[in-house]
């Protein structure tokens, strides 16, 4: 539960610490006072949008944190799955919002995204607003109540992974089911492209060899002058001596003088290795001139293979890999394009077999709404007729429509709060205080099925007064017996129902608004309770009236 909420330059906060309690705790407080605030401050905490107009006036920034106390046990999995530790199942979450509307979360002091606040927010508090009732007018959230208060929880998962299966296929069908005309254009360009791709023999690689190849053709011309230069140099010619009769000249010098130094061998020795090295040398560049091809219709092929390569990397890639790849996956495509007969028949059997499995658990689901919906709703109607509702009758109308994401029903609460006046939907004949009263009713019930330990109900008493305010304390009072109840109210027999009352009073002070929350004592609850019965001149008439009504709370 929430035991500690810290708000720091909110709207009109400027720093409050408020310490909640277990059981039934409400604020009150003057219109305006800021008990919306601390509503905002605590769905901040919970994952909520928020904006810059929160931070007060002034300020650079705000701040506020909840510390939650006996977490519940989904909550604890959920943490320690995402890496946050909590110690004594205790969880502390902070928000800071910037002025210029940026922020920044916490959980257990380490940093957290908004979104997984929102994630493990919906199992720590259940903010019901005045806002929340009108949502009764959309019959789309009233199978939403019936599901979340009976366990088919397993089932609706099932349907819907079985659904998205069947649309699936369903998708797939129609991409085969294309226009005829489109599949066959769409295979005479691919059989075009293959058959070019395939009569081209690409081999990689090839570009880059035939370019060397090009080059020497192009060059042999200077290519021979260059090696016969070289090779005169090492050989020789009709007019002068080559490199190898020169060196071979001093080797037999040197070993002549070896016979008289014999510290020369080992010179003449050395300098025979590198005769030896320079004949090869000479060898190989003979070879070179051998292989010389000044073949211009080689040079001419080459350079019409080159142009080819060129004119298909323009279609298929830029490089010999790409175009190869490209072929793959042509061939791919031509032959499902030629097997679209097998592939639809064999899907065709795949989402028939899936629209058979779905329409059985959609059968399934619909009989368990059906059997959750009579519960429910006469589970309702008993908690309405406490509420000082006893002529209502709630039904729920049902009707099978078209496979969706959420199954084959239709369903829609309806009421009638008079005698002798048929069930319509919600939003046709409920006031006000009949919207607050059926949604507390609905939120009662759902409570039963919700791990949920906190519940905040926001002005859930709009529009009813007297006996229907007194009921409506009393189960509050009701539910805060099995969860921590959160609320702000304007009636005194539901204030006075509190097991930790808090009062938000507004002042202002050198020319500035500031919102104070502290929590009465047994005298100052008389003094709130009195002036919330009757307004700003406290009577004794009140005053006597709210000890009453403490004193009734306190026997109760």
């Amino acid at each position: 539960m929430l035991t500690e909420l810290y708000i720091e330059n909110i709207a009109v906060i400027e720093k409050t610490n408020i310490y909640f309690s277990k059981g039934l705790n409400v604020l009150t407080g003057e219109t305006g006072a800021g008990k919306s605030i601390v509503i905002d401050a605590i769905s901040a905490i919970l994952g909520s949008r928020t904006s810059k107009e929160l931070v007060r006036t002034g300020c650079d920034k705000a701040f506020v944190s909840a510390v939650f106390e006996n977490v519940n046990q989904r909550t604890l999995t959920l943490l320690r799955e995402n890496g946050y530790d909590t110690e004594d199942d205790t969880l502390i979450i902070s928000r800071e919002i910037k002025s210029e509307g940026k922020s920044t979360c916490r959980i257990n002091s380490r940093p957290a995204p908004v979104s997984f606040l929102k994630e493990i927010g919906i199992l720590l508090i259940n903010i019901h607003g005045q806002h929340e009732s009108y949502q009764l007018f959309s019959p789309e959230t009233h199978m939403e109540y019936i599901d979340n208060s009976a366990d088919y929880s397993q089932l609706i998962c099932s349907y819907k992974n079985s659904y998205m299966e069947l649309k699936s296929l369903e998708k797939q069908l129609d991409a085969l089911n294309t226009d005829e005309e489109s599949r066959l254009r769409e295979m005479d360009l691919l059989s075009y492209q293959i058959n070019e791709l395939e009569q081209a023999c690409i081999e990689t690689g090839e570009e880059e060899q035939l370019e060397r190849e090009k080059n020497i053709l192009v060059n042999s011309e200077r290519l021979t002058d260059c090696l016969m230069s070289a090779k005169i140099c090492a050989e020789g010619d009709t007019e002068s001596e080559g490199a190898l009769s020169l060196i071979d000249s001093m080797c037999a010098s040197l070993q002549e003088g070896a016979g008289y130094n014999p510290e020369l061998s080992a010179l003449s020795e050395k300098l025979l290795d590198n005769y030896y090295n320079l004949k090869d040398c000479a060898e190989e560049i003979s070879d070179a001139l051998e292989d010389i091809d000044s073949d211009q219709s080689r040079l001419n092929e080459i350079e019409e293979r080159l142009d080819l390569l060129y004119k298909l990397k323009r279609k298929y890639g830029s490089s010999e890999e790409e175009m190869l790849d490209f072929l793959e996956k042509a061939k791919s495509r031509y032959e499902k394009l030629c097997n679209i007969d097998i592939n639809r028949d064999k899907l065709s059997g795949e989402y028939n077999k899936a629209l058979s499995n779905t329409m059985k658990l959609a059968e399934k689901l619909s009989e368990e709404r059906q059997k959750a919906g009579g519960i429910f709703v006469e589970k309702v109607g008993n908690q309405l007729k406490f509420l000082d509702m006893p002529n209502v009758k709630f039904t729920l109308s049902h009707e099978k429509c078209p496979l969706s994401p959420s199954g084959q029903d239709k369903m829609e609460l309806l009421v009638s709060a008079n005698l002798g006046e048929e069930p319509k939907p919600v939003a046709k004949i409920a006031s006000g205080g009949e919207l607050s009263r059926i949604m507390l009713a609905i939120k009662t019930v759902l409570c039963e099925s919700d791990v949920v330990d906190t519940l905040i109900f926001d002005e859930v008493d709009a529009g009813i007064s007297g006996s229907a305010a007194q009921k409506v304390g009393l189960k509050l009072k009701e539910v805060s017996s099995s969860r921590q109840v959160l609320c702000v109210t304007h009636q005194a027999q539901i204030a006075a129902l509190a097991d930790e009352h808090f009062l938000i009073k507004k002042t202002a002070e050198n020319n500035k608004t500031y919102t104070q929350i502290a929590p009465l004592d047994y005298e100052g609850r008389t003094k709130e309770l009195a002036r919330i019965i009757d307004g700003v001149e406290v009577t004794q008439t009140a005053l006597a009236h709210a000890r009453k009504l403490l004193e009734n709370n306190t026997r109760a």
